[in-house]
């Protein structure tokens, strides 16, 4: 079946107090989506994010993000009032983020909301602590203590809670009951409200496409409580980190500084954690897009102290031993593989054995030097085709930079002569929308419009990105329609 979908962050969306989340504004988008004859909505993973805002560096693997909790609905269920949000300073800019006021103002409302809850009198509540025990009680106590430590990194702690000596863990969990509690309390709005939001979507027909990135970070309750998970030495530090070589997006490659996992112990475990974060991910998600994905063949290892990820070296990953295992526990699951970048014939070959399609960026296509997979005459049907993604600059932005024999070539590849730089966006639509791929899916920026000003993330630079928030009412009605006639004209 040919699909079509939208690539929207949650926290891209208009909603009030200055970030996107599980608002009426989230449900007026899917809404939209329906009207347009969209079928999928992706978006970027959901976990709480640290320094840097980025969602593929968070705290947990398996928590949600407590910014995307809806103030709104709290005021509706009297945790707060309206006059107490309202009183904060979330930041006034219509499509950018302040995540330094978001970061300093949204847990004081959580903490009130909390504080005038009773929610540990809710039944439901109790339910879904002990369902998720296996990661809620590290997560929550690994937050608490943090905040203890005036927010910084585990390895920088106390040696008895840095190591986890079972005395210490005691009596942090008995001193810090309070904020272990906190903890859990926005887990269990974040799910309830995830949970409601995404049945409306299923409702209407809308499948939503969740996010994985293969690594977790290093300052994270995963690293800390599960230390033999990964490439670490005997006080807990990386020996190796990862990152990717030299490549279009940088010149000197990207360092990630993502702990490694020691594959062989994975291996003898039946791979139990990824099994757990797996169907954690398919439980949140209708489809998972598996970030970095040619790691699994391989993995670029960077030695824990470089300064850039010049020097590294490629290892061998779990290969396909891991989905094997994941097959056999979880059944036969939508995901889509982000292969992107330097692919060898293994990592080619372990794409094609998974059986899940693969991703061609248009923007990547038009290199006049050579012939390029991501044209869209060399698409398979098996394959998801973007404009472009989160780490691309928006279609219009990518245009408008486009030199020389390069801009030549797309201009007569999209039969673009007479086009203005704006219709030009529309006809790399078209041609994601007709090629044979399964599956297309288009950021709202291009279906807006929008320039590099719009542009989510440029990899291997921090402090300016993840910012972007749509306008209100951008999405129009007649927007929709123009979306829906030409899905339905290539059979989407």
């Amino acid at each position: 079946m040919r699909e079509s979908g939208v690539l929207l962050p949650v926290a891209s969306l208009p909603s009030a107090y200055g970030i996107g989340c599980f608002s009426k504004e989230a449900y007026g988008f899917v809404d939209r989506l329906r009207e347009a004859g969209q079928s999928c909505w992706q978006i970027l993973p959901l976990g709480p994010t640290s320094c840097g805002d980025s969602p593929y560096q968070s705290f947990s693997t398996f928590a949600g993000n407590p910014y995307f909790i809806d103030l709104e609905d709290l005021i509706r269920r009297g945790f707060v009032s309206k006059e107490f949000c309202d009183s904060f300073d979330f930041g006034d800019h219509e499509e950018y983020i302040d995540y330094g006021k978001i970061y300093q103002n949204r847990f004081l409302v959580l903490k009130e909301a909390w504080k005038n809850s009773k929610i540990e009198e809710d039944p439901d509540f109790a339910v879904f602590v002990q369902e998720n025990d296996y990661w809620l009680k590290d997560y929550a106590l690994y937050m608490a203590v943090k905040d203890h430590f005036e927010g910084v990194c585990w390895i920088e702690w106390d040696e008895d809670i840095r190591v986890r000596r079972p005395e210490a863990v005691k009596r942090y969990r008995k001193e810090y009951a309070g904020e272990i509690a906190f903890y859990q309390f926005q887990q269990y709005l974040f799910h309830v409200q995830w949970t409601k939001l995404k049945s409306y979507a299923n409702d209407r027909g809308i499948k939503i496409i969740g996010d994985i990135p293969i690594y977790v970070a290093f300052d994270s309750a995963d690293a800390w409580a599960n230390p033999r998970l990964f490439q670490f030495d005997e006080a807990c530090n990386p020996v190796a980190v990862a990152g990717c070589p030299p490549d279009a997006f940088s010149a000197t490659g990207q360092l990630w500084g993502n702990p490694l996992y020691d594959w062989e112990y994975h291996k003898k475990t039946g791979y139990k954690w990824w099994m757990k974060r797996l169907r954690a991910c398919f439980e949140r998600y209708d489809v998972v897009r598996i970030d970095h994905f040619r790691a699994f063949d391989a993995y670029y290892s960077i030695p824990a102290g470089a300064k850039t990820a010049q020097v590294g070296s490629w290892e061998p990953g779990p290969g396909y031993g891991l989905f094997a295992a994941m097959k056999r526990n979880l059944g036969e699951k939508r995901v889509i593989a982000e292969d992107l970048g330097f692919l060898t014939p293994s990592v080619l070959e372990l794409v094609e054995r998974t059986g899940y399609p693969g991703m061609k960026v248009l923007q990547f296509a038009f290199d006049s030097r050579e012939e390029s997979d991501y044209l869209p005459h060399n698409y398979p049907h098996n394959c998801v085709v973007y404009t472009g993604t989160h780490d691309n600059d928006t279609t219009l932005g990518w245009y408008r930079s486009l030199v020389g024999h390069d801009k030549d070539f797309c201009r007569r590849y999209l039969h673009l002569d007479g086009c203005g730089d704006e219709a030009a966006v529309w006809e790399m639509i078209r041609a994601a929308l007709g090629s044979v791929a399964d599956l297309a899916v288009i950021p709202m920026q291009d279906y807006l419009g929008l320039g590099s000003e719009a542009r989510i993330n440029i990899p291997s630079t921090q402090g300016n990105n993840w910012k972007w928030r749509m306008k209100k009412d951008a999405f129009t009605e007649a927007l929709a329609g123009r979306i829906r006639e030409m899905c339905k004209l290539y059979g989407r």
